[in-house]
């Protein structure tokens, strides 16, 4: 999109729009090889070069932190080869590739963070910063204290070891149960597979919350950019988190047992 010369400088981090236009009218600038003298000149950073002093000019790219309330039915990626909706069709376009920090599989609605920011978002999703992310979980039936101490301790499967998980029971509601989960790692479809170990399907999921963000002020579909202050807070918890704990299990692991428990279980 074409511009006025002087605000491209700027937004380049070139010089103020006032110091832009002096050396536009010093003859120190030139598009496409041509030194341009008028201010009001207009150029697309996209098809024109542009150079000052001889020295070429790029766009400085914005970063962007933006918090969306996922709803169900929308995938976490940049593009789907089958044609599926993707997150990125629920914000406007900035003219820059924006890509999920993390990821909600396309049942689970809640929290998402998006950003243009590789450092940031390595920093919000490796599992060494032990970020904490909040779910509300609803599951078939109602798990006891034996199911649930498998995934407070850090249940071992045949495949994998999750780390040890938080657990609140919040409600029951017939013949469905539903909970607070509090974990900080970030593997594939982690929560629903940690309860289908101990023999409950997930019936529905919610992120509530990142960290100290939480969805207040956002309805499902809605977004906002995170404020400068809540960006410097992340990184800070995230390169102030202390290392991560022991593992509380060994061999044998929990699983051969949840299986005998729930021989109709199938993977």
């Amino acid at each position: 999109m074409e511009e006025r010369l002087q605000k491209l400088l700027a937004a380049a981090g070139v010089a103020s729009r006032r110091k832009a236009e002096s050396l536009i009218a010093a003859g120190r600038v030139s598009v496409n090889g041509r030194i341009v003298t008028e201010p009001g000149t207009k150029a697309d950073f996209g098809k024109d070069h542009i150079e000052v002093d001889g020295e070429a000019v790029t766009r400085k790219e914005r970063k962007i932190y933006v918090m969306l309330n996922k709803p169900a039915g929308y995938l976490c990626t940049v593009s789907d080869p089958q044609g599926r909706p993707t997150v990125l069709e629920l914000l406007p376009d900035w003219h820059t590739r924006l890509y999920p920090v993390g990821r909600l599989d396309m049942d689970t609605t809640g929290l998402l963070l998006l950003s243009n920011d590789g450092a940031f978002t390595n920093q919000m999703i490796h599992p060494s910063k032990r970020i904490n992310k909040v779910y509300r979980v609803t599951v078939a039936g109602s798990p006891d204290e034996e199911d649930l101490a498998l995934l407070r301790g850090g249940l071992v499967t045949e495949e994998e070891t999750f780390a040890p998980a938080k657990i609140r029971f919040l409600s029951k509601k017939g013949k469905k149960t539903t909970w607070e989960v509090v974990i900080h790692e970030g593997k594939k479809r982690q929560v629903r597979r940690m309860f289908r170990e101990i023999g409950h399907e997930v019936e529905s999921l919610a992120r509530t919350n990142f960290d100290f963000l939480s969805l207040k002020g956002l309805k499902e579909g809605e977004w906002r950019f995170l404020k400068k202050e809540e960006v410097r807070r992340l990184l800070r918890d995230a390169k102030g988190a202390p290392p991560p704990e022991r593992a509380r299990f060994a061999a044998p692991p929990p699983k051969r047992k949840t299986r005998e428990r729930y021989p109709f279980y199938k993977k």
